[in-house]
């Protein structure tokens, strides 16, 4: 299913839902993103796969956020993710520890349709003490001797959200090498994806680009939003736009320079797009 524009996609995104987001690295969708704040999303979980980033600020800065599960939220050279932690301190979200690897093994539990998979790596570290849903349980498979493993429940985010350069007549869509994606779009109940633009053909049935591609049984809508990626790289047709975010960063440490960043980046700029 093809829609309007960003806003479109985000009107199916209800309060409260779980939210999969890729990290600024790979493909976010800030164009979405900003939707959801002018939709006046509320009570959202976000989970960053694998860390969140600028997106993610964003959308707690707005008060669209109830609850983040991730290993890290950061704006990388540009420092500690202002609204995110103007949040943290004041008690506004709930924050669940995570690891990279096990917030990747958590969706390929559900992208696979099994109930959990193991992880070495954590135990010993104290982020077992804060997830009460992660067990530990003795290695069945184990000839003699103790030999713990940590067991990770299946995560099925409601919708995962991202950006890609491609869309096709028949709704696949095309990430390139970023793959991490497509694990979001299999784990999830339903995917929603802004792309460059939409192109005639079968991504999947061409071999140049078949292995980039996400097939469109996994894709519940996508929408033209050029430069949807931005401040983040697409591939290599753009870059990553390093001043736009430190500029976010330095307005983003008081309420009121975001306030201000707001109404300029996300209401404003909407309605001059939709004026023209």
């Amino acid at each position: 299913m093809h829609l309007a524009d960003a806003d479109a996609l985000a009107a199916l995104i209800p309060d409260g839902a779980l939210v999969a987001m890729p990290p600024d690295n790979s493909l976010p969708s800030v164009a979405i993103a900003k939707a959801l704040v002018r939709r006046g999303a509320k009570g959202l979980r976000l989970l960053g796969v694998p860390v969140s980033g600028f997106a993610t600020d964003v959308l707690i800065g707005a008060g669209c956020v109830a609850e983040v599960e991730t290993s890290a939220v950061s704006l990388g050279e540009a420092g500690f993710a202002p609204r995110f932690t103007a949040a943290l301190k004041a008690g506004r979200i709930v924050v669940r520890d995570a690891t990279c690897p096990a917030i990747h093994t958590m969706l390929q539990a559900s992208e696979k349709g099994v109930p959990f998979m193991p992880l070495r790596g954590l135990i010993g570290s104290d982020i077992l003490a804060n997830r009460p849903d992660w067990k530990v349980v003795p290695n069945p498979f184990a000839d003699a001797g103790e030999d713990p493993i940590v067991l990770l429940p299946a995560r099925q985010p409601d919708f995962a959200v991202f950006h890609a350069a491609m869309a096709d007549a028949e709704g696949n869509v095309w990430l390139g090498r970023r793959r991490e994606c497509a694990t979001i779009a299999h784990a999830s109940k339903a995917a929603l994806v802004t792309v460059e633009r939409v192109v005639e053909g079968n991504f999947l049935e061409d071999e140049r680009l078949a292995s980039g591609a996400i097939s469109a049984t996994y894709i519940t809508a996508t929408a033209i939003a050029e430069r949807g990626a931005r401040p983040a790289a697409l591939l290599d047709e753009y870059g990553f736009d390093q001043a736009y975010v430190s500029d976010y960063a330095r307005a983003a440490k008081t309420d009121e320079g975001f306030r201000a960043w707001l109404d300029r980046e996300v209401f404003a700029a909407a309605a001059k797009v939709a004026a023209e």
